[in-house]
Parts: C-alpha cells; structure tokens; sequence
C-alpha cells in the first residue's frame, strides 16, 4: 500500500465498484463503499463470460465461487438459424489450464457473491445512500453523504453505473448514453443435456444464443432491431419473444420457445452505449466500468472491463507516489483497451443492423477476442 494514500470511498456497488472495493482491501487500503440501493440488489437475467473476466475472478479471488455456483465450458458454437452448425469459436483458457475459457451465471448470483467477497474483505459498506456533496482540496477529499455523515478520503471512485450522478457532477458536458438501434431480450429456462456451452443462432436480421448459467438452468438471449426506443407491456413480454423465436427451425430453439412463459424471468432492454473523452478524473476523483465505458453486449466484455478496471486502479494506487499521478497512469493503461471494447462492439451491431459485410464482422470479432486475451 503507497503510505500517502490509506483511505478511499468507492460511489457504487455494482460490479466494478465491488470488485475495486475487493482489490484495494487486498492491497491493504481501508475502503467505504456506498451504495444507493438499500437491498443492494441485481436486476437481469444471465451474464455471458469470456476468458478475460474468469482471469480477473482468480485475481479477485472469487472465481472459486463462480465456478461453485456458475458455469464454464469452452468454445462458442455458431450456427445457421436452421440448426445447423458453421463453426466454434475457440476460446482460450485465460485464468489457467484447469479452467474454461468462458462461461455463465446468473447475474442476481454473481451480484451475491461479490457482495459476499466484498463485505468478508473487510470494506465498510452504507446501504441507502449516495453523496451529497463532493469538495477537493490538495491534500483530499470531503465528502458529505445523504444520511448526514461526512468523512474525510484520500481518493474517491465514482462506480455509479450508465447513468452516474459522480460523471455529472465531475463532468456537467459528458455525453449523455446513446442508444444503438438494437434491444436485447433475455430469458431463464431448464438446461438441456445437450446444452454445455455457448450456443449462437445467427439470422439475416436476428441473432439467438444460449449459455448454461448452473447445473439446471440455461438463459436465452435475442438480439432484435429497433429504430426508436420504445417501451414495451411487459405482459406482451412472453407472446413477444415466442413471436421472434419462431423465424429460427432450429428444433433447439424451436424447444426452448415453447418452454416461455410468465415464469421465465424475461428481461427486454433497449441496448445504449457511452464512452467518455479523457480524462476520467479530476483531481482526487476518477469514474471507472460504464460511467466512462458503457458498451454493447456484442463482445460479452461490459463487466469484464469494468472488473479489470478495478484491478489496474488498485494497482496504480498502491505503486504511485502520488494519487493523481496514479490515476493518470490508469487512464494510460485503460484508454485504448476500453475504447476498443466499446467502438468494436458498437462496429458489429451496426454491421448486424445494416445487414453488413460478414468478413468484417467476423474480422473484428477474431482481433477483438484477441486483444481481449492480452493482459491487463
């Protein structure tokens, strides 16, 4: 731990400022995290994983966890809508010989057991609040929080999600979340036998894909066109996704649309993506996961930056010789990897929306997955 910084206040309990909270402890700092939800809960259904992130669970020390209560398998498998198989995508065993190169949980358990590892790290957390007020000086940072406490920090982590209130307080001209033309429609069900591993179904307009989140259960995800960002009745929620599933013959998938009903946890959300101009702090103060970087699923890397996020930060903190020179050595070593998440994953929906060059497509999937398994 650098001896010039010693306490620090993370603003968001999802997953990038759960896993900052786990790695600064890890390095000996005294951490407070603050979370504005008091039942500090995880909407969503399940959450595909890639080597990267399983890498970064073993630097976090949950991926025992994960493996107990998620799934890992290797390999992605594409296929044509009827069912037929084009190819299998590799996906190389990042965090170790002994472990998968990707996998799946649901994201309310992922939500657990982080907070889990979080609160057995020793961090202080505060449920139900958030700041009020945010004042630096050269030597910290005084907070003032909404239940009335105030405390005195050496560095603050804005972690506070899509919609951060830390990036419009630091940066009042941000851009504000775009949305991309898609929505993603996601879906729990039983796990077939035959189902032990990703599984991709791609249409001329649809994109389809299963991955096992446990030993039972599977969830489904479907990709879906649309130019204006319209709400939708979750009653039609059911009827809606069976509708969209019914262009794949794959018998498959042809099974899992029969099994949808009011009790498959479906989930409809129009997809947005940010990515903030540097800097990413001011003074003292530095945002981190989708307050900067939002990106599209397209990739399955959202969370996996965010966490590594937390890594490098932790890192930097505890080398600098000083807490502004060692938030500006993490925007060096997480611009370029973020913005390549981001813009890559922003590239393939426009390609799949436009109906474009499939070479492309797969061309920047291959360098995307290749500099994803670069370290960190």
């Amino acid at each position: 731990m650098n001896p010039t910084t010693s306490r620090i206040l993370v603003i968001g309990g999802g997953f990038s400022g759960m896993a900052a909270a786990i790695a600064l402890r890890r390095r000996g700092f005294a951490v407070d995290l603050c979370e504005i939800d008091p039942g500090w809960r995880s909407y969503g259904a399940g959450i595909s994983l890639g080597g990267a992130t399983l890498r970064a669970f073993r630097q976090l020390g949950i991926l025992d966890a994960f493996l107990a209560q998620g799934h890992a398998g290797d390999g992605v498998d594409i296929l044509a809508p009827t069912g037929q198989k084009i190819t299998t995508l590799p996906t190389p065993r990042l965090a170790g010989p002994d472990v998968p190169g990707g996998g799946g949980i649901m994201r309310p358990v992922l939500a657990k057991l982080m907070a889990e590892a979080t609160r057995a790290s020793g961090t202080q957390v505060h449920l139900g609040c958030s700041f009020q007020e945010i004042v630096q000086d050269a030597e910290g940072v005084e907070v003032v929080f909404t239940d009335g406490r105030r405390q005195r920090y050496d560095a603050v982590i804005g972690s506070d999600g899509l919609y951060s209130k830390m990036r419009q307080h630091l940066f009042p001209e941000a851009p504000k979340p775009r949305y991309v033309g898609q929505a993603v429609w996601r879906a729990v069900l039983p796990r077939p036998a035959e189902v032990t591993n990703a599984m991709m179904w791609v249409g001329p307009k649809l994109k389809a894909g299963l991955n096992p989140v446990s030993g039972e259960a599977m969830y489904l995800f479907l990709t879906e066109d649309r130019p204006a960002n319209e709400h939708i009745d979750p009653a039609q929620f059911a009827p809606r996704l069976r509708e969209l599933l019914s262009t794949f013959p794959a018998p498959l998938l042809q099974q899992v649309r029969e099994q949808i009903g009011p009790q498959s946890q479906i989930v409809f959300r129009p997809l947005e993506s940010l990515l903030l101009p540097r800097p990413w702090h001011r003074g003292r103060v530095i945002l981190i996961g989708d307050a900067v970087h939002a990106t599209t699923p397209h990739l399955a890397s959202g969370a996996c930056i965010g966490i590594e996020d937390a890594l490098v930060l932790a890192e930097e903190l505890a080398r600098a010789e000083n807490v502004p020179a060692a938030l500006s050595a993490f925007e060096n070593r997480r611009w370029e990897r973020c913005r390549m998440v981001v813009e890559n994953s922003g590239r393939l929906c426009d390609l799949e929306i436009q109906g474009g060059d499939k070479a492309e497509h797969a061309q920047v999937m291959r360098e995307s997955l290749m500099a994803l398994a670069q370290p960190i």
